[in-house]
C-alpha cells in the first residue's frame, strides 16, 4: 500500500453541509492510516458552485464529495464524468487530476451493492425480482447498480406513477413501473426490497407497506440510517428477514473516494462504525 506523504485536503461540498457524517468518516481514516491531510465540510450555496470548484484547484485540494443540492449541478464543470455517473445523472465524488481538471464519479450504487453483500455474502441481483420504492436520485443510483450486477426484473414503485414509468423507459433492462397503490402486491415472489424514499427517516412519517406477500428469504434494505432501524427494518427483522440500513452505503461509497485522494484503500472497521454511531 502506497501512501502519499504530502499533505492533502478533501471535503464534502453541499448546502447545507453541517449534518454530514463524511468529515467524521474520512478524518477517522486519516488518523487511522497516518495520512497527512484533512477532510473538511464545505458549505457552498448554489450560486457559488462554479467558484468553489475552481477554488478546489487553487487551494490544492485532492477532490471532494458532492451532496445536496449540487450532485446534478456539478456535471457541466467537470472535464470527465465516468459512465456510471452519466447514467445516474449525478456525481458524488470529484477528483482533481494532475493537470488541474476535474473528474466526476458516482460511488453510491456500488456502495449500496457492497453493503448488501457485507450483510448477505451470497446475495445476487439475479436471484429473483427486486422491488425498489421511490424514483428520485437515490433510486437512480440503486437501479443503475442493480442492472450492472445483472438484475433481470425490477419492480419500480413510486407515488407518482408517471415518474416511475419515465425512469423505467429511460433505464430499460427489465424495469417495470408499478403504481403506489399496488406496493403490497408488488412484493409477491420478490428476493429483495429496497426503500429509496424518505419515509421512515427522522422527521418523516413511517413507510406504509404490508410485508405479508414478501417471501421470508427476501433481503430488506433501507437507504435511511437515521434512525439506524426504521419501522420498515424493524418489521422486516421481526419476520426473520436479513435487513440492511443505509450506513453501509455511506461507508462503502467513501472507500474509493478516499483511495483516489489519499492513496490508501481503507477498511470498514468496528471502530469506524462506533465513531459514526456516536454521531446519531
Amino acid at each position: 500500500m502506497t501512501v502519499n506523504r504530502d499533505f492533502g485536503l478533501a471535503g464534502v461540498l453541499g448546502w447545507p453541509v453541517a449534518h454530514s457524517r463524511s468529515p467524521v468518516l474520512h478524518n477517522y481514516w486519516i488518523a487511522e492510516y497516518g495520512v497527512a491531510g484533512r477532510y473538511l465540510p464545505l458549505a457552498v450555496p448554489p450560486d457559488e458552485l462554479a467558484a468553489a470548484l475552481k477554488g478546489l484547484v487553487a487551494l490544492g485540494f485532492r477532490g471532494c464529495n458532492v451532496t445536496t443540492p449540487h450532485k446534478q449541478a456539478v456535471l457541466p464543470f467537470l472535464a470527465e464524468v465516468e459512465p456510471m455517473a452519466r447514467r445516474i445523472g449525478a456525481v458524488n465524488t470529484v477528483v482533481v487530476r494532475a493537470d488541474g481538471t476535474l473528474a466526476g464519479f458516482n460511488n453510491d450504487g456500488r456502495g449500496f451493492v457492497q453493503s448488501l453483500r457485507d450483510e448477505a455474502p451470497g446475495w445476487r441481483a439475479d436471484g429473483g425480482p427486486i422491488v425498489v420504492l421511490g424514483a428520485g436520485g437515490a433510486a437512480r443510483a440503486v437501479l443503475a447498480a442493480l442492472q450492472e450486477e445483472g438484475a433481470r426484473e425490477i419492480r419500480l414503485v413510486n407515488r407518482t406513477f408517471e415518474t416511475a414509468q419515465a425512469l423505467a423507459t429511460e433505464f430499460g433492462g427489465g424495469i417495470v413501473a408499478e403504481r403506489w397503490e399496488r406496493r403490497d402486491e408488488a412484493l409477491a415472489g420478490a428476493s429483495t426490497l429496497v426503500n429509496c424514499t424518505n419515509q421512515g427517516m427522522v422527521g418523516h412519517p413511517p413507510l406504509a407497506i404490508a410485508l405479508d406477500a414478501l417471501p421470508c428469504a427476501a433481503l430488506v434494505a433501507d437507504l435511511i440510517y437515521t434512525p439506524p432501524a426504521t419501522p420498515l427494518l424493524a418489521a422486516a427483522k421481526s419476520r426473520g428477514h436479513v435487513v440492511v440500513n443505509g450506513l453501509g452505503l455511506l461507508l462503502n461509497q467513501a472507500r474509493p473516494a478516499f483511495e483516489a485522494w489519499f492513496g490508501v484503500a481503507p477498511a470498514i472497521s468496528p471502530g469506524l462504525r462506533r465513531a459514526i454511531a456516536a454521531t446519531f
